[in-house]
């Protein structure tokens, strides 16, 4: 047909020639496999199985289901044995060919999941046609993403119980030098039953969002010639859940133990000023150097600014300038509150604002010791916390017209959290001796 097509027109489409011959390989490859999935009729020896109520499970013929694979539908056909006991039936290849209770093969199936965590359902559907020519639906592409993240979650869950109960694996490694664990939070956008009873941002109104708290891990070998922190390279992995900072403690702590926290020669623990982040340190990170974000401090900052001269910018920057951002900059906390509590203004709502954020600078000044953490080389920043909520949550789970389950958005977000720190074909290939 190609070369026919040729002659007629003279000229060769490649990209039609391309496709056509992925399509006839594929139908190869499909018959190539019906003739592999095509089980034997048992020998007499083989035709009872024990049956999980105790009694045995008997042979009675062969069955046979559609199974798309990565070259196309193919048919298994494959023994059925059933328990006269309690009616259960066996399907034994299909455990063996990991298909049991799915019409997709293991290859299909990490595909839906890849293209899952990544974008859009409804894009991964299209992503599989166009890049595997491979039909399949978007629920279809959203229930295996999440049952995938859901065992990744779940196998996350085991282990954190093992670190509660203290016995996890030492990390053998050389010495870390400085090691570094952010943690932030971001909301993403649930359907009403999950906001159910809770609060929203303003006062009378119900809660769109949850929280997602979200961790990162990464290390620092060395800095520029200027002093200034370098990030080792593809260091940084994550880990997340919409969850409680008790649970979400947990999850932290094990990634950080994974990392080679007891290895690590410095550890530093970096946030903005959320009292659940300090709380969180002090219980499991104890040992570690604790750091405001500087960035965050500083919009705490230009809030107070906007609130002493609304509408006026050019006074707004001259009161940082002037009088604040150079106290904080320099680590100078306790002169920066005495400077805030000195502030008049005849508004009625600064002199609150003037206590919040007196109160904050006065309990985070220890973190807040800028220079002297420069000195020893380190960030003074959370960007890649910040980043990572754009990037591992708010670019998957916060898009135009989403709103997810917290257990859906769980899901994706242990599947997407895995396959970013490089751990998702490790977890594919244990995953059934797991």
């Amino acid at each position: 047909m190609i070369f026919q097509d040729r002659r007629k027109s003279g000229r060769l489409d490649l990209e039609a020639v391309e496709m056509a011959v992925r399509s006839a390989m594929h139908r190869a490859g499909a018959v190539a496999l019906a003739e592999l999935l095509r089980f034997a009729v048992p020998e007499a020896a083989e035709r009872s199985l024990p049956c999980s109520c105790g009694q045995r499970a008997h042979y009675r013929e062969r069955r046979t289901k559609p199974v798309l694979t990565a070259v196309g539908k193919a048919e298994v056909s494959r023994p059925y044995y059933l328990c006269s006991h309690c009616h259960t039936g066996q399907f034994p290849a299909d455990v063996e060919l990991d298909i049991e209770n799915t019409e997709f093969s293991p290859g299909v199936r990490r595909m839906q999941a890849v293209v899952g965590q990544e974008a859009p359902f409804d894009h991964g559907r299209q992503q599989m046609k166009l890049l595997a020519g491979l039909e399949v639906t978007a629920k279809a592409v959203e229930r295996t993403a999440e049952a995938i993240g859901e065992n990744v979650a779940g196998r996350e869950q085991r282990q954190i119980q093992r670190a509660v109960q203290l016995d996890l694996p030492i990390v053998m490694g050389e010495p870390v030098p400085i090691l570094y664990v952010q943690m932030d939070g971001t909301g993403v956008p649930v359907v009403k039953k999950e906001t159910v009873g809770r609060k929203g941002k303003t006062d009378g109104q119900p809660a769109h969002t949850r929280e997602v708290k979200l961790g990162c891990v990464f290390t620092q070998t060395g800095w520029d010639q200027e002093g200034y922190a370098i990030r080792d390279a593809a260091s940084t992995t994550y880990t997340g859940a919409i969850e409680t900072a008790e649970e979400f403690g947990k999850r932290i702590y094990l990634e950080a133990w994974n990392r080679g926290w007891s290895r690590a020669q410095k550890k530093v623990v970096m946030g903005d000023g959320a009292e659940w982040i300090w709380n969180l340190a002090q219980q499991h990170f104890p040992s570690a150097v604790e750091i405001v974000d500087l960035y965050h401090a500083r919009q705490h900052l230009w809030e107070l600014a906007r609130k002493l001269h609304p509408n006026d910018q050019p006074a707004q920057k001259v009161w940082m300038k002037v009088h604040q951002k150079r106290l904080l900059d320099k680590g100078k906390i306790d002169k920066l509150v005495v400077s805030l509590r000195s502030v008049a203004s005849t508004n009625t709502e600064v002199p609150e604002k003037i206590r919040t954020e007196s109160d904050y600078f006065e309990r985070n000044a220890e973190r807040m010791r800028y220079p002297k953490f420069r000195r020893q080389h380190l960030f003074v920043g959370s960007g890649v916390i910040e980043a990572g909520c754009k990037t591992v949550i708010g670019s998957r789970l916060k898009q135009s017209g989403m709103f997810w389950t917290v257990r859906g958005a769980n899901a994706i977000i242990a599947l997407r959290c895995c396959h970013l720190n490089n751990r998702f074909e490790d977890y594919w290939e244990g995953r059934r001796a797991a």
